[in-house]
């Protein structure tokens, strides 16, 4: 249970939001932001003032002031705070639960905010059921991925993470594209998001593979 959230309507309604390509938050992930501009500086006064949550977002299209918002985002609580001596944030998010963009609203604060509906995903407030989860083979996909790529991971602690903290933390970090992070954030459930994020690593790989193959094998 999430900082005592039991259901959907325990929630905010009204949340502020942090466009962020690129990025996404999960349930019960963690996600380390660097924030310096203005009104987001502001957003996080407001919200270290309140409850402490906000939504983060992925951006879709539009000019880079005041992007499209993508349909869903995922509300983090701030559960660490520093300030540095030139006077950015550096705070971390902790996911709390998926939301719908209800609707935007007119503010007089800087940054945007929005009308949140958790209703779908009430379910991110309780930590996931175990289900059958092939770790042998995923870790083999991540591998083959990481090693075309020339990343590394600490795969004592691979290995070791519960199957959500390993799925979450993977999904936020590798660096996929816009479109699939935010396919990856919609997944249904654990189980979904697990199968997606291995089939991202199988195509990558075959697609990298594919670009290495010498011309005369063609």
């Amino acid at each position: 249970m999430a900082q005592g959230y039991v259901k959907a309507s325990d929630l905010p309604q009204v949340i502020p939001i942090f466009p962020l390509g690129g990025a996404i938050l999960l349930p019960r992930g963690q996600l380390p932001l660097n924030i310096f501009e203005p009104r987001y500086l502001n957003m996080v006064d407001d919200a270290m003032a309140g409850d402490r949550m906000i939504g983060l977002i992925q951006p879709a299209g539009g000019p880079a002031h005041q992007p499209g918002l993508t349909a869903v985002g995922c509300a983090g609580r701030i559960t660490s705070f520093a300030e540095t001596s030139d006077g950015r944030y550096l705070i971390t998010l902790t996911g709390v639960s998926r939301f719908r963009v209800a609707a935007e609203l007119s503010s007089p604060t800087p940054y945007r905010q929005v009308r949140a509906d958790f209703s779908d995903h009430e379910a991110d407030l309780s930590p996931p059921q175990d289900g059958p989860f092939d770790r042998p083979a995923f870790l083999a996909a991540l591998k083959s991925y990481l090693e075309r790529r020339q990343l590394e991971i600490d795969w004592d602690t691979a290995d070791a993470a519960p199957r959500e903290a390993l799925v979450n933390s993977l999904s936020m970090a590798l660096p996929f594209e816009p479109a699939e992070k935010q396919a990856l954030l919609e997944a249904p459930d654990l189980d979904v998001r697990a199968e997606s994020l291995k089939a991202l690593l199988q195509i990558d790989a075959a697609e990298r593979g594919d670009d290495e193959t010498p011309s005369s094998m063609q």
